[in-house]
């Protein structure tokens, strides 16, 4: 519809889309790098505390051991894991009146994010496309062939994908936050993208896998993949998960 398609939050999103026939040519600006971190020299500098004793660090070695991982065993995840990792990234988790509240936040409750996934090695179920019912925790099919050769591909052919056990990738109903914050709406979609990815990965090593979060991607292809009107909903981000790669063993003499 013509007032979302000349918003200007809407506009950025379309330029800076991928496709195959334009990414080689990309001109990128010429922006000066600067430093990774901020420093005050002047500024008096107090240490801060890491032996932490509070109940809550219990999370502390989810968070150490983070790190994209882009090799997995040839081993299924569970549907135990999958549906943990499906409500730690989106799941309800209270109400109030009209509203429900989730895992990850959403700036005006309004959850933009949908979540899909690819299905290649979970256990108990058939490979291909689906899609995270939130309201009714269950998960709907939306194809009966393996799709894991097909994400790979949109995803500017990065072959781990394939062989991860199940690829997730989320889209935003762009109208749902614009609709009520104009513009200032679109920050608040990729916040929200952000927010829910974390969750996920966080929720991928509690269940012994790893996670690799994803941002490259042909935008109209995976759109394609998942039957989406770009117009209306468009894929935002990604991430691989897969069974960790179990260390060898040394041979002792």
């Amino acid at each position: 519809m013509p007032e979302l398609s000349e918003c200007s939050g809407y506009r950025y999103l379309r330029d800076s889309a991928y496709d195959r026939e334009t990414i080689r040519h990309i001109r990128r600006p010429a922006i000066e790098q600067v430093d990774t971190f901020k420093r005050y020299p002047d500024a008096e500098t107090i240490k801060l505390p890491t032996d932490w004793t509070l109940k809550e660090a219990r999370i502390t070695p989810l968070l150490q051991k983070r790190r994209s991982l882009r090799k997995y065993e040839n081993e299924s995840v569970s549907i135990e894991e999958l549906a943990f990792m499906l409500w730690a990234s989106q799941g309800i988790t209270a109400s109030s009146g009209n509203y429900t509240f989730r895992t990850a936040p959403s700036g005006g409750a309004l959850y933009p994010i949908e979540t899909y996934f690819s299905a290649n090695h979970v256990e108990d179920l058939n490979p291909g496309l689906y899609h995270f019912d939130v309201e009714n925790f269950s998960i709907d099919r939306l194809t009966t062939t393996d799709s894991a050769e097909a994400v790979a591909a949109a995803c500017l052919n990065q072959k781990f994908m394939a062989q991860a056990a199940v690829s997730f990738l989320w889209s935003a109903v762009i109208r749902r936050s614009m609709s009520k914050y104009g513009n200032r709406g679109m920050r608040y979609i990729l916040l929200d993208a952000g927010h829910i990815c974390q969750n996920l990965v966080i929720a991928a090593e509690a269940t012994g896998n790893g996670a690799c979060p994803i941002a490259a991607f042909y935008d109209d292809e995976v759109n394609a993949l998942l039957g989406l009107d770009p117009e209306e909903e468009t894929v935002l981000y990604a991430a691989a998960v897969g069974k960790r790669v179990a260390p060898k063993k040394q041979c002792s003499l």
